[in-house]
This record gives structure tokens, C-alpha cells and sequence, in this order.
């Protein structure tokens, strides 16, 4: 393995087909994969066989933060999938009209479905969101999507800042 890693490869293992496949990538094709917030299938070519795979898990170096290894898992399109989704929020909450600061609190969240089904990302509408709520997993929903986060995990909150809390304060007085 460390070999591998000195000439520039990082080592890599297909999971979710027939057998589990380990295979040598160059580090600089992995960047643009790895580095992004977005789902990608990626089409591997193994010994001259073809196969759509999505990218399931990545390990990094505690302190060089260079990728030392990365699994791919094979799309098979009559088989659902858990991977995670890029949340993102829409709107402009209420909470922060009045002073408040919107908290994304999970970037991703976890779902299980058919590939073709799952988006590129989740969208949250937060315009109702009021000072001090929350957003949680359990209380969305997505067509054809199961949710497996925790249900009570928050995906986003407004916070009261100070300069809010001081002028709540002085309009009670």
C-alpha cells in the first residue's frame, strides 16, 4: 500500500457487485470527485469491463489531508442504495427578519432509494422557520426517498444573536 501511495495511486475497492474488486487510481483523478458536494456516477473501466459505481466512502491522512483510500460501491438499478445528500436550504426564514442567524446543522443527510430516484440534493424550505426553531430530520419528507438519519437529528436552526436578544430586551423594557 504504501508503495502504491509513494508512485502517486491511491488504492480502491469496488463493493456491491459479485465480488469485491481492489484497483489503483492516480491521486489527481480522484480530486475533482472527492472534492465536491455533489454525486457523481462514475464509470470505472476494470480490466476492460465497465461499471457505473458511486463513490461510498473516503479515508484521508490525519495530517497531510491527502486521500489514502477510497470505496466505490456498484450501482445495480433494481436494488436501492443508502447514500448521503446534500442538503440545501431555500428561503429566508422569519427568524432572521427579525435578527436571528440561520445554523445549517447537517450538510448531508442519509437516504435509501433506487439511484434514479435519489437528487442531487435535498432541498429544505426554511421561510416559516421563527427564532429559536428547528428543522429536523423526521419532520421532512422526500417522494421515494427513505429517511435514515436520526429522526430527531437538526438539519438547520435560527439563532438568536446577541444584537437580537439586546433589542428583545430593551422593546420589554
Amino acid at each position: 500500500m504504501k508503495e502504491i501511495r509513494k508512485n502517486g495511486g491511491v488504492p480502491c475497492v469496488l463493493y456491491g457487485g459479485n465480488e469485491v474488486v481492489h484497483f489503483t487510481v492516480p491521486n489527481e483523478g480522484l480530486r475533482n470527485l472527492v472534492y465536491t458536494p455533489h454525486i457523481y456516477i462514475v464509470d470505472l473501466d476494470i480490466d476492460g469491463k465497465k461499471v457505473n459505481a458511486i463513490l461510498k466512502d473516503i479515508q484521508f491522512h490525519p495530517v497531510k489531508d491527502t486521500i489514502l483510500h477510497v470505496d466505490f460501491y456498484q450501482i445495480d438499478e433494481a436494488k436501492p442504495i443508502v447514500m448521503e445528500v446534500p442538503v440545501q436550504l431555500e428561503g429566508l426564514a422569519e427568524g432572521v427578519k427579525a435578527g436571528g442567524k440561520l445554523a445549517l446543522q447537517m450538510r448531508k443527510i442519509k437516504v435509501k432509494a433506487l439511484y434514479n430516484i435519489i437528487p442531487e440534493k435535498l432541498t429544505v424550505n426554511v421561510a416559516h422557520l421563527g427564532l429559536g426553531k428547528t428543522v429536523k430530520v423526521g419532520e421532512l419528507s422526500f417522494e421515494g426517498l427513505e429517511l435514515m438519519s436520526a429522526k430527531e437529528a437538526v438539519v438547520c436552526v435560527v439563532k438568536l444573536t446577541r444584537a437580537a436578544r439586546g433589542a428583545a430586551a430593551t422593546a420589554g423594557k
